[in-house]
């Protein structure tokens, strides 16, 4: 073999080495470009078609992944790691499954949605389920692989998160109006009460909702918006003390029951026109008559009061004994002793008169009409007017000052006023009521049953008669006609 020369030697050499560093230089760049190419096409994948982008990934979700005690009302959203197709996010999108108690699947998807909405500033989508979720229940929410990112890329497999509902929330009431021991309350106040959560209208009536001055039940409106209950009374309220009450029955939308009765109580202020009627010196008399005092039969008794007569004489006073009078006198318009009868009793009769019309006339608060018989109800502060005859018959009547000790009643009576024994007919008085501060105006005559108990003033134009063994506290005070005891009858000062 010939033997080459040495410059030839050199520069085969010298090419073989450029060559090959060539070659690893085009090798390794060629290398670059497929894993950079192989990581752009491998990223995503949509069926066999490639895509250029990265693939859409759920970042978040609230709840998160086994969250506890997750409210009914929640709005649960999904938030991914960049901007999502809009047209993808269907109601296929996002499923809520949750488990019933019998280990049964419901689905909210089968509802019609009230909100599937997304927000293309955080990439978020939101879910708001028709109904709320069902307390105590282990919810599971899938995103499909619909949704695609603006490229056309897909979700490339279902995310899937789990939480569980907390207990149901039960209603309370937070506030009310006037506020507990309240006092000084306007005559004029609506009451109200508002709850922590929206409540099921159906549940908040005149049953549920309730306003009481002592034991007597208010008349009013019961009404229902937003998260308020509302008492609006008939009339305006009396000086008293009241107690409103919202029962268990009242049920949240949810059909949950309040735990317990919200009770509270708050006192109105003085009633504003509700006064006293003033006797004047009538209020010296038991029985106060014009033409006539007798008693029939038995030892009837009045006590701590005198008895009168005007313009009627002391003959047209019969009875006395068997009838008596403890810690009182007997004055007739005949009397010459001691000085000054005649005239004391005809100032008392016309304190008499005044104070009838003034009971006949008052207006504030404006009165309530009553009419036919009041027996087995109970009645609040207040005036009350009967255009014709008033009776107490089917059981008895009750007036309650709530507390008030100052509390008045005057009644209106356009013609007779009766009190049947037998059944009932009495006036019974709760609440710290006074017999001194009830007045019965009667247009005509009045009776006082057989065995009743009676509380209170008579005012009559006529006269007035107390049937056998009828009780009273209170006065007897006829203007023009009679005062009639018809056997074993007692009148006791109120």
């Amino acid at each position: 073999m010939k033997k080459l020369p040495s410059w030839s030697l050199l520069f085969i050499t010298n090419n073989y080495f450029k060559n090959k560093k060539m070659k690893t230089k085009i090798i390794w760049m060629t290398s670059m470009v497929i894993l950079f190419l192989a990581a752009i096409v491998a990223g995503c994948r949509d069926e066999n078609v490639e895509k250029v982008g990265q693939c859409p990934i759920v970042v978040s979700t609230n709840p998160a992944d086994l969250a506890t005690g997750v409210p009914q009302s929640q709005v649960i959203t999904v938030t991914f790691n960049g901007a999502i197709d809009p047209a993808t996010i269907t109601p296929d999108a996002l499923t809520i499954l949750g488990t019933d108690g019998s280990g049964g699947r419901v689905s909210n998807t089968s509802q019609t949605l009230s909100v599937l909405s997304y927000d293309a500033a955080t990439f978020t989508i939101s879910y708001i389920p028709s109904k709320k979720l069902t307390a105590n229940t282990t919810y599971t929410g899938t995103v499909s692989t619909v949704v695609k990112d603006l490229f056309g890329n897909a979700l490339q497999a279902p995310y899937v998160w789990s939480f569980i509902t907390g207990a149901p929330p039960v209603p309370s009431v937070v506030s009310t109006i006037p506020s507990n021991q309240a006092v000084n309350v306007p005559l004029t106040q609506v009451v109200s009460a508002t709850f922590n959560e929206a409540m099921d209208p159906l549940t908040i009536n005149a049953t549920t909702f309730t306003l009481k001055i002592g034991a007597t039940l208010v008349n009013g409106t019961v009404s229902y918006s937003g998260t308020t209950a509302t008492f609006t009374p008939s009339s305006n309220l009396v000086s008293g003390t009241y107690t409103a009450k919202i029962t268990t029955a009242a049920k949240n939308i949810a059909g949950v029951a309040m735990a317990i009765s919200k009770v509270w109580s708050f006192s109105t202020g003085a009633a504003l026109g509700v006064v006293g009627v003033d006797l004047g010196l009538a209020e010296n008399f038991g029985i106060l008559a014009g033409v006539g005092v007798s008693n029939n039969a038995g030892f009837s008794e009045i006590h701590d009061l005198n008895v009168g007569i005007s313009p009627g004489v002391r003959s047209s006073i019969t009875g006395f004994p068997p009838a008596i009078i403890v810690n009182g006198s007997m004055f007739a318009s005949d009397d010459s002793a001691p000085a000054g009868v005649a005239a004391m009793l005809t100032q008392a009769k016309q304190d008499l008169t005044d104070a009838y019309l003034f009971a006949e006339g008052s207006t504030s608060p404006a009165p309530a009409t009553v009419a036919g018989d009041q027996g087995g109800l109970t009645l609040a502060p207040g005036i009350y007017k009967s255009t014709s005859t008033l009776l107490i018959q089917s059981g008895n009547l009750t007036l309650d000052a709530g507390g008030d000790a100052n509390a008045v009643w005057i009644f209106q009576i356009a013609s007779d006023f009766t009190t049947v024994g037998g059944a009932g007919g009495s006036v019974i008085l709760s609440g710290g009521a006074q017999a001194k501060n009830v007045y019965w105006q009667t247009g005509s005559s009045a009776t006082i049953g057989d065995n009743t108990s009676f509380k209170g003033n008579i005012l009559a134009l006529t006269s007035i008669t107390m049937n056998s063994g009828a009780v009273a506290q209170g006065r007897m005070l006829a203007r023009n006609g009679s005062v009639v005891m018809t056997s074993t009858n007692i009148i006791n000062k109120p």
